[in-house]
């Protein structure tokens, strides 16, 4: 079905008995008696004598009757609204969700379920009620190993609610942290799942516990350098050693061309990863990850991301995912590591090309308007002009610290090179230096240098333009 049903309005008979209103939930015109139906029809599904079944009647049992289905799916969206949550609350659904999560084999209905308490989670006092419940929260992670998509992608929504309340978040980082299998079962996904939804929500859950808990992220990292010290028995299956780099490389290969935001997420994470000395090593350390995870961050920004045909606004959508590639490719390129993937004669230029056009964006994306029609408009807008900023003002940093690098390791024949195909011209490398100075002066001054050899010409009209700047020749 393509969505779920409408949730019943209480009928005239329930209106004459209770009297107005009194058979509805909170303010809402939805039915107590009704959802009592439906949650004591739940409790019959995973009751004992239920439950104990032959293998004919187990296959009946991965199939949800119809008309219970509509029901739930009901309760599902009746869920999202505050009142009905709290009353689900105080109704003990959630012991009643956890039942069917423990003993049911329905995929459908264990994704409703938690569905539904990931509805009520976004409310900050059911959350923190169903944070505080072990049990509950042990039955929940264990949903991770979950086979089936629809219920994966719920238990994930659901555990991003939660690790978003501050309140609540270091006991769900905690109890992650106790089941070193989940860190297999969402490598697994992230390495093999064509579901891109459930991907990006993955994603978003690795990208909030790398943030909230570093010491969790190193551990992750170094889940995948720890061999088994037992060799495999002969008849027994051997078991994948995850590795996070590759598997979050594979999941933002599969979510490139078909969500942005979710590749922004999974570039978050790599940038994260390089945070720490071990998260670098993981990406450089491994010659066939590191020249995997430098091929597809720059094809993204040499081929992707603000190319020469975009208009410059384009910026404001691919800042943030710009500033994560940058920053990544950055790390790896200063990590020294010789290999082929990192010749600078095929790389230095295409990059000083992408860095240099993102900060002429970045140039045009900050003018302000030169007449403003409407002032009240203009303070409406004030703090999301801040927030732009904000965001501009790191990937500027970030896109000036690369090219700086880049700039200390230019040859003459390099030098030569980008002034004849057009990544050195006098434009740009007036732009180059409008935003690397005073910062990086020594680097201008070292490059200026070069420069006086192959076009003397250029450097001397440079230097004019940029008086403070004495190229020692």
């Amino acid at each position: 079905m393509d969505r779920n049903p409408s949730p019943p309005l209480p009928n005239r008979d329930q209106d004459e008995e209770e009297g107005a209103g009194g058979d509805c939930i909170g303010s809402t015109v939805y039915s107590k008696h009704w959802l009592f139906g439906v949650l004591s029809g739940l409790i019959q599904i995973v009751s004992p004598e239920n439950t104990k079944s032959s293998s004919d009647e187990e296959e009946q049992q991965m199939e949800l009757d119809e008309e219970m289905e509509n029901e739930i799916c009901r309760v599902w969206d009746m869920s999202m609204d505050e009142d009905v949550a709290l009353f689900l609350q105080e109704f003990n659904a959630p012991d009643i969700f956890m039942g069917v999560l423990a003993k049911s084999k329905c995929p459908r209905l264990r994704e409703i379920c938690v569905g539904i308490l990931g509805n009520m989670a976004c409310f900050q006092e059911i959350c923190v009620s169903i944070s505080s419940d072990k049990n509950l929260g042990q039955v929940l992670l264990h949903c991770l190993y979950d086979s089936d998509p629809p219920t994966l992608l719920e238990t994930s929504r659901l555990l991003l609610t939660c690790l978003s309340q501050t309140e609540v978040a270091s006991v769900w980082v905690e109890r992650i942290r106790e089941y070193p299998a989940i860190y297999d079962s969402i490598c697994f996904i992230m390495s093999s799942s064509t579901n891109v939804d459930l991907l990006v929500k993955v994603g978003e859950v690795v990208d909030k516990l790398f943030d909230l808990d570093e010491k969790l992220m190193l551990e992750w990292i170094r889940n995948g350098a720890v061999q088994p010290l037992d060799p495999p028995q002969e008849d027994s299956e051997e078991q994948p050693v995850f590795k996070i780099v590759p598997c979050v490389l594979e999941a933002s290969k599969q979510v490139r061309s078909e969500n942005p935001e979710g590749l922004d997420v999974y570039m978050h994470i790599l940038q994260l990863l390089t945070t720490v000395d071990d998260g670098i090593q993981a990406i450089v350390q491994c010659p066939d990850t590191g020249k995997d995870t430098w091929n597809l961050l720059f094809d993204l920004v040499c081929h992707e991301f603000c190319q020469s045909d975009d208009p410059p606004i384009i910026l404001q959508e691919q800042k943030t995912v710009l500033a994560s590639v940058y920053s990544v490719l950055s790390a790896i390129y200063a990590s020294q590591t010789e290999q082929e993937y990192l010749k600078i004669e095929e790389v230095d230029l295409p990059l000083i090309d992408s860095l240099i056009r993102v900060l002429q964006n970045m140039e045009h994306c900050q003018k302000k308007p030169e007449n403003s029609a409407d002032s009240n408009m203009e303070e409406t807008k004030k703090s999301d002009l801040t927030q732009d900023d904000f965001h501009l003002k790191i990937l500027k940093d970030i896109s000036c610290e690369f090219l700086s690098n880049i700039f200390q390791v230019l040859t003459k024949e390099t030098v030569a090179q980008g002034l004849k195909e057009g990544q050195l011209s006098k434009q740009k490398c007036s732009c180059a230096f409008e935003n690397l100075l005073p910062f990086y002066s020594p680097v201008i001054e070292d490059f200026l240098k070069i420069l006086h050899e192959v076009d003397k010409t250029l450097a001397d009209d440079l230097e004019e333009s940029f008086p403070n700047l004495k190229a020692q020749t």
